[in-house]
């Protein structure tokens, strides 16, 4: 009987393989990311090649009958690993998903929320992404692009869930040089990296029993690549910021592990009229003027300070303000990952000039991609 079950297993597992092959089989290559155009709708979908890519959204959200502010993040990873690629096994992890989901809600002054993984296994709608549109579903959750346009996010989590529906009101902003973004000192330090800012959002957030009917804007940033960082870099710091007057800001720097200058650094700017600005290197600089320690991991997050655009005379200074001070994701259980992401208001001149979020990444622990 034992023996019957070992054999089973092995079929199971993809044993004997169909043709000889090595013992220890050479990982797979990953491609490079080179400048070329994006495709759409083709690049809405996954693109399961290359080694990691994000599905991002963060935003603003009023509440109907409250007045109450919240701040939310929902993210689906997409992660292609090293496992042969020849293995037929259904239990060969080729292709994995994670997803987090958070709720920033004042009243409570700390970050709800909650993380999902799985292998994608043929034939198991539990874990699937589609490569033709934004279409991925995890244990339940799940994110979508509908015709025409618009997105849609069920999130049922453990201590809040979202039925969301975001509509585009203005073209995508293509990221770096039209879409490729370097992100280090060698020209495959980079992602193909596209935003969708000021998304309309409306929909419903539920917790602790309440169903609050909410709107506000949103940010969407679609993301993938093969090699992000450089093996000296400890992490980044990025904004994402919906502008009151109908533009929109990114920016982020590359920190190196030695704590010397960045190792990148980059910003966009998109003016209320459709005009577009980019910001080399040296044009852009974050300067602390508070840090905020986790009582939980002993992490120290630099969660308020400036952001700088330009040189000298022209240059423009901003300055961001969390919305609650404990905005920690702890996603050890899923990417492995301990990060700040939350939800800020950006000043000028000491008004408020929009509102997005801040993503402080590598403080932890060096991140690794």
């Amino acid at each position: 009987m034992l023996r019957r079950r070992f054999l089973k297993l092995l079929f199971l597992a993809g044993w004997p393989p169909a043709q000889p092959r090595p013992l220890c089989a050479a990982p797979p290559a990953f491609p490079a990311v080179t400048p070329r155009p994006l495709v759409f709708p083709r690049d809405h979908g996954a693109h399961p090649e290359f080694r990691t890519e994000w599905w991002y959204l963060t935003g603003w959200l009023e509440t109907s009958t409250s007045a109450e502010t919240l701040g939310f993040q929902i993210t689906f990873f997409r992660s292609r690993t090293t496992h042969d690629t020849a293995n037929p096994s259904r239990f060969a992890p080729h292709q994995l998903l994670f997803a987090h989901a958070a709720l920033a809600r004042p009243r409570l002054q700390h970050l709800l929320h909650d993380q999902r993984a799985a292998r994608v296994v043929r034939d198991d709608a539990a874990a699937t992404f589609s490569v033709a549109e934004t279409d991925l579903a995890l244990a339940g959750w799940r994110l979508r692009r509908t015709v025409p346009g618009a997105y849609e996010a069920e999130i049922a989590a453990a201590d809040f869930a979202f039925e969301l529906r975001f509509e585009p009101t203005q073209p995508l902003l293509l990221q770096g040089d039209n879409g490729y973004s370097r992100k280090g000192p060698q020209p495959t330090q980079a992602s193909y990296y596209y935003s969708l800012p000021q998304l309309a959002v409306s929909g419903i957030v539920g917790q602790d029993g309440e169903r609050l009917r909410v709107e506000g804007r949103a940010w969407l940033d679609h993301e993938w690549a093969s090699q992000v960082l450089d093996p000296g870099a400890a992490g980044w710091d990025w904004l994402g910021i919906n502008l009151d007057d109908g533009g929109a800001l990114m920016a982020f720097r590359i920190r190196a592990r030695d704590g010397s200058a960045p190792l990148w650094a980059t910003a966009r700017l998109r003016l209320p009229d459709g005009r577009e600005r980019s910001f080399a290197a040296d044009e852009v600089r974050f300067e602390t003027d508070e840090t905020w320690r986790s009582p939980r991991t002993g992490t120290s997050y630099p969660i308020r300070g400036r952001l700088i655009l330009g040189q000298r005379e022209n240059a423009q200074q901003f300055e961001f303000v969390p919305l609650i001070a404990d905005q920690e994701l702890d996603a050890r259980r899923s990417t492995g990952a301990v990060y700040w992401e939350g939800a800020v208001t950006l000043l000028s001149a000491g008004k408020r000039c929009g509102r997005g979020y801040l993503e402080l990444v590598g403080y932890h622990r060096p991140m690794r991609l």
